[in-house]
């Protein structure tokens, strides 16, 4: 039985709202709180590994949990990236290309062990494991990416995101319109979102003069947790009366 969400617009949507919201939690324990980069990667990662341990031995979907997890792993991604960029001092274009190498490393791993890529094939602990890690190195990517078109390429945070919405929106063109591989435009979106959760946190939390619009870690971070919130427990709700109904046609 998969433990997964289906894919709809909705997930897509909330991937977003999580994916934004991981950059901004990040960034409010490293930066605002003064954590640090390497202190606040050791306390997500071990908050991402506890959620993810919960995830695996669970045995059905838990949209709470489920989503907890894409949380975790985003705001990991997010202290992660920046370690390996700012404090190491490898640079968003040198840490995106080892992120890149590791992630495509990682695929192509899962896909010699299963054969398959798509995620309607996650049904075992093996293949949910890698699931997750490809989700973990795909949002640190992310995040290193965001950071890259923002800063290096000089096209700031809005252009980063105007950049990101545009390529997200030709590749929802080419689902529709193209034979191209569904599961390879999947992964293709589910890596994209991420760099766009980051600019568009960075959009939000960065002040006026840096480009921002200045509402900060604090409050974007409470906002979009309150969006998500709302999703998730939208979600929950729609889960148990597909339940009843199911339940009720079997009588």
């Amino acid at each position: 039985m998969s433990k997964l969400p289906q894919i709809t617009a909705f997930f897509w949507i909330m991937k977003i709202c999580a994916t934004t919201l991981g950059e901004t939690a990040g960034d409010l324990l490293s930066m605002t709180l003064n954590v640090g980069y390497a202190v606040s990667s050791m306390i997500l990662i071990g908050i991402f590994l506890a959620t993810l341990v919960t995830q695996l031995v669970a045995k059905k979907y838990n949209p709470l949990l489920y989503w907890t997890v894409i949380l975790s792993t985003s705001t990991a991604g997010t202290t992660m990236s920046d370690y390996m960029d700012r404090t190491l001092g490898l640079g968003y274009a040198t840490g995106s290309a080892i992120l890149l190498t590791i992630l495509v490393a990682v695929l192509g791993f899962w896909k010699l062990q299963v054969g398959s890529l798509s995620v309607s094939h996650v049904n075992t602990p093996k293949t949910e494991l890698l699931y997750w890690t490809v989700i973990l190195f795909s949002n640190t990517l992310g995040t290193a990416l965001g950071d890259f078109l923002a800063d290096t390429s000089g096209l700031g945070f809005a252009g980063g995101a105007l950049l990101i919405s545009s390529l997200l929106a030709l590749i929802l063109a080419m689902h529709y319109f193209t034979s191209i591989s569904s599961v390879l435009l999947f992964w293709v979106a589910f890596v994209l979102t991420r760099p766009f959760g980051a600019t568009l946190g960075d959009v939000l939390t960065k002040s006026h003069e840096k480009g921002g619009l200045g509402y900060g870690t604090i409050g974007s971070s409470i906002v979009l947790l309150s969006i998500l919130g709302v999703c998730i427990l939208f979600t929950i709700i729609r889960n148990k009366q597909a339940m009843v109904t199911m339940l009720a046609g079997d009588e």
